[in-house]
């Protein structure tokens, strides 16, 4: 048997992180087992279903380097072969026409709570012969659904779980305007791409019990199901907007790296030991079903924030400054060109290892792009007091004539001048910091310097010398 996993969204809104893991995790079972991961865009509510939702769903699953092995399905397109199956088993006898009005079902649904019952459809059209309805009626298509015994489903990670048929109701399958429920056109749409597996949020559980009649009643294998406990916030409740972000397109605008989310969405409910840190091979290698756990996790952000801090660390420099120069475009009082492109890359790697999202990078970058006169953070403003400001005037000479402007020799150059003048080295590189950023943070001083040139340092020393 050949895995085939699918990831089955709704595309009437973002893609919640949730949905993201459960993409995530089909992704790599599939390729664990050197099976098939498809992609079926479940688009059949028409009005709430736009294009944008389709676009923001390909786009945040390409982000993370999830992609379907072959072309996706749209389901809106099978309606025709959903609808053949329910008139199949109307046929059948395995299904049969409800006539029942809404005034009818409402009447039912308040006598079964006054009675202390489940409020469903109680079976009238179920034994009654279709003749005795008014002519041209509407019907819908229900399903007789089993009345004695119970529904079994072995699942992958919760185990058996048991279901008393008479729990559940002949459910309609084709609505009085000839269009497939949602259940049938699930049952049908993962039949015909033979999909082995459907791992999914455990809110499913209670649908797979319904979608385990129509696999019966067609005479069809069931595929193995795995239900995923669900993401709750850091307090225990249910994952929400007072939480913080919640969908991927979020995560990316605030800075996280694709590998990071992926690499905490992994461990997020699934372990292997004590691997932490485990790149998309690893992934592929580890991951099976047998390590996702029963309960709910919670959403830790600040675990999230330092994992994306260590993926940061070890990302090429390149892409960063790529990134770093897309979030710096438009912003006040920064130039972006090739001259802060080469800034940016030439100290990407003291730049990264203070930053633990791209946000953060992006400004502790952005005074490479800055020019003179500087607007001064508190910090720096107490750093370069008159008497430092009369230190970086002399330190500016000095710094003026060096042979050579690069790391080495401005780092020998302020070691010296602190010597000389009976300073401490942190005595110098702090208002010089100020001077250069802005601030108080940055790279090594003599990083920061060879980095923005000597016509840039000496630009920004004089407009604070005195």
């Amino acid at each position: 048997m050949t895995v085939r996993t699918r990831f089955a969204p709704s595309p009437t809104g973002l893609l919640h992180i949730g949905n993201a893991r459960a993409a995530l995790f089909n992704f790599l079972y599939a390729r664990h087992h050197g099976g098939k991961f498809l992609l079926r865009i479940e688009d059949t509510d028409r009005e709430r279903s736009t294009q944008h939702a389709v676009d923001v769903l390909f786009d945040g699953l390409a982000w993370m380097g999830i992609t379907p092995d072959e072309e996706p399905v749209f389901q809106s397109t099978r309606q025709a072969r959903h609808a053949e199956i329910a008139h199949h088993l109307l046929a059948q006898g395995l299904a049969y026409r409800c006539y029942c009005t809404q005034e009818e079902l409402q009447q039912m649904r308040e006598q079964a709570m006054a009675e202390g019952k489940p409020p469903r459809y109680n079976g009238y059209w179920r034994d009654r012969d279709p003749s005795e309805a008014p002519p041209g009626a509407p019907y819908t298509v229900r399903i007789r659904a089993p009345r004695e015994g119970e529904t079994v489903i072995q699942d992958l990670v919760q185990g058996d779980v048991h279901v008393a048929n008479a729990e559940m109701d002949d459910m309609i399958i084709l609505r009085a305007d000839g269009t497939p429920v949602y259940q049938l056109a699930v049952v049908v749409d993962d039949h015909d791409m033979d999909i082995t597996h459907v791992i999914r949020g455990d809110d499913h559980l209670t649908n797979t019990f319904r979608q385990a009649m129509i696999y019966r009643a067609m005479g069809w294998d069931l595929p193995k199901f795995a239900h995923l406990p669900l993401i709750h916030g850091p307090d225990g409740a249910k994952l929400s907007k007072r939480h913080g972000a919640q969908s991927v397109v979020e995560f990316r605008d605030m800075g996280y790296l694709p590998e990071a989310l992926n690499n905490y969405l992994l461990r997020l409910g699934w372990g292997h030991g004590d691997a932490e840190i485990l790149s998309r091979d690893e992934q592929i290698q580890l991951f099976d079903l047998d390590g996702v756990g029963r309960s709910p996790s919670r959403m830790d952000y600040a675990k999230l924030s330092h994992l994306n801090g260590v993926w940061l660390r070890q990302a090429d420099d390149a892409r960063l400054t790529d990134d770093v120069v897309e979030r710096l475009a438009g912003r006040e009082g920064v130039t972006v060109d090739d001259t802060l492109r080469a800034r940016i890359l030439t100290l990407m790697p003291g730049l990264k290892e203070r930053a633990k999202t791209l946000v953060e990078l992006a400004d502790s970058a952005a005074f490479l792009g800055r020019h003179v006169p500087l607007a001064f953070d508190a910090k720096a403003e107490k750093l370069l007091t008159d008497e430092a400001r009369a230190m970086l005037g002399l330190l500016a000479r000095e710094l003026a004539v060096l042979a050579e402007f690069d790391a080495p020799s401005i780092d020998a150059a302020l070691r010296h001048f602190a010597e000389n003048h009976g300073h401490k080295l942190g005595q110098v590189a702090q208002p010089l910091r100020a001077a250069m950023t802005g601030g108080a943070t940055s790279p090594g001083i003599d990083a920061t310097l060879a980095a923005l040139g000597r016509d840039e340092v000496m630009a920004r020393l004089g407009a604070v010398a005195r």
